[in-house]
């Protein structure tokens, strides 16, 4: 009986050890998915904002270039 009880033990180890290791890994598993997913929201922000640099650089460049063109003397 005495070696029934000591396999029970070891055995309850290994499987508490087992689940440990899965809800670690589960862990793991869900921080990788929170990041992927901020990611993939911020990855579209990022090129939205460029795009928007980029116009209003082009609309401030249209801008002074018509000021000069008005200003500049006309031959």
């Amino acid at each position: 009986m005495a070696n029934g009880t000591g396999n029970d033990v070891s055995g309850a180890v290994t499987n508490l050890l087992e689940t440990l290791g899965k809800l670690a890994q589960q862990q793991v598993d869900l921080l990788t998915s929170g990041i992927k997913s901020a990611v993939g929201l911020i990855e579209p922000l990022g090129k939205t904002a460029t795009d928007l640099v980029g116009s209003v650089i082009n609309a401030l460049n249209q801008v002074l270039q018509s000021v000069s063109a008005a200003i500049a003397p006309k031959k």
